[in-house]
């Protein structure tokens, strides 16, 4: 970029020197919000937008380094810095005062780490964006990498790939990095483990490398250094580290865990450096207020060099790797084929995207595309083409298609197909107006997207900085697509391949079984000749790219909070509200049709599902288009019968709609759809089963609170038998009698909707009901302690979970409510603190709101997945809640204050977009309350809560002693068998015994030779057998020492360690059916406010 292209700003009172881009920054014409691109001094590169109207602050800073960076020898380091950053900074070393200060003003924080950068983000509210930006900021030039939290953040890497283990994302992910080209970067693990992380240090130590305090001999201590100022250059972190006479079992981690971090803080002083990092700031603030924040706090970071982003421009797939066919044994129960062709890196391209327009042909689920056939052959229920970014210079070009039972056994026909659709791609004119369309969509699409949340966006802009586009462009280049200039055209590279053996073999780090083969020469000849199948072919123009964007902008003081009841009749209700603060050419439609039939029984519930999933079907090629040109909908069962949901530019979407509902009504069943229907739906069931823990113990939890709902197995057992006349007969049962509501939004006008309503009731010709169906809850009987136990169904998983669920009142009692979620707010982050950051119970673990079914009652949901065993979990759990008692007791006023003004702007803010005004409302109009002025009423009646009635609630529902209490938890428990391993406990009862047989060892020194707290009971006894063998100790008395330590294993057992069963006290639940049985059920929902919105509403 051209340096005229920049105005120097000179260093003025505190704030350091930055320069300013002077050309503008391209964006939407309807884009209000300001922009400003700046470098600071150190090359750190900042996008600033001032947002006058902005609900909430955000920033994101992206690294452009990433796991692909990683020490060979340390698998997991960058996502091991990713974890350990955020344990306090000089400026504010306490660890968790960067989330505290979050929490109490409306905000939270996230990152990643993925393979050639690595993402930190937040969001708080407007005021606070100062405070929270000189946080953040301290993590990138002066981080504590506090010593003490080593071991936790080693072992919540661990957990984070336990977490996702038994995953096939993430199995076949870690497969498709194997099978590369040896020692390319993108081989590398990743996530890292424990081992991982840790195996340099314990190597290091074993050829006696280490010094005692951890460090490597002849190296310089990095845990010495002075104190920095907010302005001086970034140094290690100068915690000391804990005495020498520490083992694994200590926060730091031991000799072991302090070249761990070691090896960690050299790599971050080398590799995040601040001309490679990119930030995105958005507030209210003005750019010149934004521009001096970003440099005060973000100028201290280190320059250390002038080099780009590291890119690799060698591809992980030459020629060796390509032409080769990958079996893979899943997790899952689904059967898939995907074809991967090295691609170029997508940004190089970023002006005319020629990937795209082969994602456009190849994906196309249109007459005559590949979809089309495949579909109509039976073998494919899905099919996606897409280009995928690899790493910062490589990536590939992916079509993946999920088969039929029948197009797995017809695999090479499938990929044989693909192969002469690329062909047909090859031999065609590929005529200018393809891309014409690609690129006036792409125009449509920047030129009309809708205000997205602060945080995502600031995270989609930062995370693209580093794309070489010029500076003017960076907002626009990662979306827009040029029409060409010249005649172009698509090129494919071919590979070779040889048959080869069969043999199966096993991935390293998860597990996976898979074999390789090479593609015979016979194949090839076939995927190489001219394309002979006559049913495929280009797509046509498509019809649904809109051409009336017009919209009427009018002057309104402030918009409407609520839509309007236009119409009714004796099956319907539509509301409406026309686009009075968006001013896009946008609408959004939701259409509900409930029947009593739908859900009365576990097969009527599956005939629905069928149903909806043929309905679907039916459409995918008729609706494509209307995808394509930004026009979607979404067709589903739900408990009370079916509902359609449309979005998009609003100039077709009434048609769409029309051609929906008729669809709906006048669907054809074909014996061959219904069987392929069934077959995916049986598949996707018993997938469920394999689901992580933590999802399968929330999903019986709101079983088992929900009324007249069937579980996974009870729809399982019926899916077979079903055919296509009982099909038949439940649609005209269906449909005999229903009850319509219709919410709709946007750019489309009053007489518009009304109608759509009244096409949408001719379509169907349905009579009204009697009695309409409603969601309904059940509700725990007070002072109760329920407890329900099942095994994880998947073998391999070794995590089990916790639900833990309490009941705290009605939500439609408005103190109850405003009172029960200031309790949740209150608890939530010191939940995850307590739980996850100090206790390490695992990844994942959460304090939440839960609301039942019906919108009507609500509670406090606790989640936690660990490898400890559930009964430990809750243990906890309850530990917990009773500290919480003195917590809540301890909040000053201003911190309460802090609490309630948090919850008082998040209730407050407007909507973002149309999809949130949507879900806003039909929120009200599906549970039937019609309360849409909620959140600003709650804000107003927040203000007159005390902290007491917070601590009543808490000790009256919550606290494990609380009178009232209403409780369920609901323990899903892992199969897979765990190594015994030592408790501290166990450890210092073993040394008492050494001491008492007059055996002399060094304890401290033996204590650094064991690279974990808990280590395993083979680990144990090895290590203490070779000690006592070099401190010459007699065999007999040795072997009479070793043998004493498995009674001590089981005498002291870790915390946690096979307490799988319930806890003491609770009361177990049997039969779920039975104990529904005898819940009450919450009451039918009415409306709390009368609209009178027409003269003979029945509201």
């Amino acid at each position: 970029m051209a340096t005229s292209d920049w105005i120097p700003i000179p260093q003025h009172g505190s704030i350091p020197p930055y320069s300013v881009f002077t050309k503008s920054i391209e964006k939407s014409h309807l884009d209000q919000r300001q922009y400003r691109l700046i470098r600071l001094d150190n090359n750190l590169t900042a996008i600033l937008v001032h947002d006058p109207h902005a609900e909430n602050a955000a920033a994101s800073l992206d690294v452009a380094v990433g796991h692909l960076s990683d020490p060979v020898d340390m698998p997991g380091l960058a996502h091991f810095c990713e974890h350990l950053l955020f344990m306090g900074t000089h400026q504010f070393p306490k660890e968790n005062e960067y989330s505290e200060y979050l929490s109490k003003n409306n905000g939270g924080s996230n990152a990643y780490t993925s393979s050639s950068n690595t993402n930190y983000h937040f969001h708080v509210s407007p005021a606070a964006l100062s405070g929270a930006i000189e946080r953040f900021a301290g993590f990138f030039h002066s981080p504590l990498f506090a010593p003490s939290c080593t071991t936790r953040e080693l072992n919540a890497v661990d957990s984070e790939h336990k977490k996702n283990h038994q995953a096939d994302p993430w199995r076949i992910f870690q497969l498709n990095k194997t099978l590369t080209k040896h020692g390319h970067p993108w081989n590398k693990f990743g996530t890292g483990n424990r081992d991982t992380l840790t195996a340099a240090g314990r190597d290091a130590k074993a050829k006696g490398n280490l010094l005692t305090n951890g460090n490597a001999r002849n190296h310089l201590d990095v845990t010495s250094a002075p104190t920095i100022s907010s302005v001086s250059p970034r140094l290690p972190s100068p915690t000391p580290s804990s005495s020498s006479a520490s083992s694994e079992a200590e926060p730091d981690g031991g000799t072991v865990g302090r070249e761990t971090r070691r090896r960690l803080v050299e790599w971050w002083s080398e590799e995040y450096c601040a001309s490679r990092m990119n930030v995105c700031v958005i507030g209210r603030e003005s750019l010149d207020e934004l521009s001096d924040m970003v440099s005060r706090h973000f100028s201290p970071v280190l320059k250390l060099r002038q080099d780009s982003p590291p890119i690799i421009h060698d591809h992980p797939f030459g020629p060796n790797e390509m032409g080769t066919l990958v079996r893979v044994q899943t997790i899952m129960s689904f059967h898939a084929v995907e074809l991967s062709f090295p691609l170029a890196w997508p940004p190089s391209f970023w002006k005319y995207k020629p990937e795209h327009l082969l994602s456009h042909f190849l994906g196309h689920e249109g007459p005559g595309s590949l979809h089309s056939y495949l579909k109509g052959k039976g073998w494919i229920t899905s099919l996606n083409a897409a280009p995928q970014t690899l790493g910062r210079g490589f990536a590939m070009f992916k079509t993946t298609m999920y088969l039929t039972r029948e197009g797995f056994d017809n695999y090479r026909f499938v990929v044989l197909a693909t192969f002469k659709y690329l062909s047909l791609l090859r031999s065609s004119e590929i005529v200018p107006w393809y891309q014409s369309e690609v690129a006036t969509i792409s125009r449509t699409r920047f030129e009309f997207a809708e205000k997205r949340a602060a945080e995502a966006y600031a995270t989609s802009i930062a995370e693209k900085m580093s794309w070489p586009v010029p500076t003017e462009n960076t907002l626009s280049a990662p979306v827009l697509i040029s029409e060409w200039e010249n005649e172009a055209g698509l090129q494919e590279k071919n590979t070779s391949a040889v048959s080869g053996e069969l043999q199966w073999q096993i991935e390293k780090w998860y597990g996976t079984g898979y074999t390789v083969e090479r593609w015979d020469s016979k194949f090839l000849a076939q995927a190489q000749g001219p394309n002979d199948i006559q049913e495929l072919r280009l797509p046509s123009r498509n019809e649904f790219i809109p051409t009336n964007l017009e919209v009427e902008k009018r002057e309104v003081s402030e918009p409407q909070r609520r839509p309007h009841l236009i119409h009714e009749t004796e099956i319907s209700q539509v509301w409406h509200k026309k686009d009075d603060q968006f001013w896009l050419p946008k609408a959004s439609v939701v259409i509900e049709i409930r029947s009593p039939i739908a859900n009365d029984t576990p097969r009527a519930s599956v005939l629905t599902r069928l149903f909806s999933d043929l309905v679907n079907d039916s459409l995918t090629e008729y609706t494509y288009d209307a995808d394509l040109a930004g026009l979607a909908y979404n067709l589903g069962a739900h408990s009370l019968g079916v509902a359609i949901s449309l979005k998009g530019y609003n100039d077709k979407l009434p048609d769409l709609a029309r051609r929906i509902v008729e669809a709906l009504r006048n669907l054809q069943i074909r014996q061959d759809r219904l069987e392929l229907t069934k077959e995916k739906l049986i598949r996707q069931w018993e997938s469920f089963f394999m689901s992580q823990s933590y999802q399968l113990s929330d999903y019986y939890t709101r079983h088992i609170l929900t009324h007249g709902a069937w579980t996974v197995e009870e729809q399982l057992q019926e899916v077979s038998a079903i055919t296509t006349e009982e099909v038949e007969s439940h649609i005209a049962r269906l449909f005999a009698n229903v009850s319509i509501r219709m919410l709709l939004l946007g750019n489309l006008y009053k007489d518009q909707t009304i109608a759509l309503s009244k096409d949408v009731e001719h379509i169907l010709r349905s009579k009204p009901l009697l009695s309409i169906p409603t969601d309904l809850s059940l509700i725990l009987p007070e002072r109760c302690n329920y407890a329900w136990a099942a095994p994880v169904p998947n073998p391999n998983e070794p995590n089990s979970a916790l639900s833990y669920y309490l009941y705290l009142g009605q939500l439609t009692d408005p103190r109850s409510r405003v009172v029960g979620l200031l309790l949740v707010q209150i608890m939530s982050e010191p939940a995850f603190n307590a739980l996850r950051t100090k206790e390490q119970l695992g990844y994942i673990v959460s304090c939440s709101r839960w609301n039942l079914p019906g919108d009507s009652q609500f509670g406090l949901r606790i989640l936690v997945q660990s490898e400890r065993g559930s009964s430990y979990l809750e243990e906890r759990v309850e530990a917990f809640l009773d500290s919480m008692d003195q917590k809540i007791r301890e909040i000053g006023f201003e911190e309460f204050h802090d609490f309630k003004s948090s919850l008082q702007q998040k209730w407050k803010e407007p909507a973002k977009n149309l999809a949130e005004e949507t879900s806003r409302y039909w929120l009200q109009i599906d549970t039937g309350y019609l309360d849409f002025l909620r959140g600003y009423e709650d804000a107003d009646l927040l203000v007159e809560v005390v902290k007491q009635e917070v601590l009543d609630l808490f000790r009256e529902r919550v606290h494990p002693l609380a009178k009232r209490r209403a409780k369920l938890s609901i323990h899903l428990q892992s199969q897979k068998s765990r190594a015994p391993r030592v408790s501290t406990e166990a450890m210092k009862v073993f040394e008492t015994h050494l001491q008492g047989a007059n055996v002399i060892i060094d304890i401290a020194a033996a204590r650094e030779e064991l690279d974990e707290a808990n280590p395993t009971a083979t680990d144990f006894i090895n290590t203490w057998r070779e000690i006592l063998t070099e401190n010459r100790v007699p065999d007999t008395d040795a072997q009479a020492l070793i043998e004493q330590i498995p009674a001590l294993i089981e005498q002291y057992p870790v915390p946690g360690e096979g307490t799988n069963g319930l806890p003491v006290g609770v009361t177990r639940i049997g039969e779920l059916n039975v104990f529904k049985a005898a819940l009450q059920i919450s009451d039918p929902p009415k409306p709390l406010v009368k609209w009178d919105d027409l003269p003979m509403s029945n509201l």
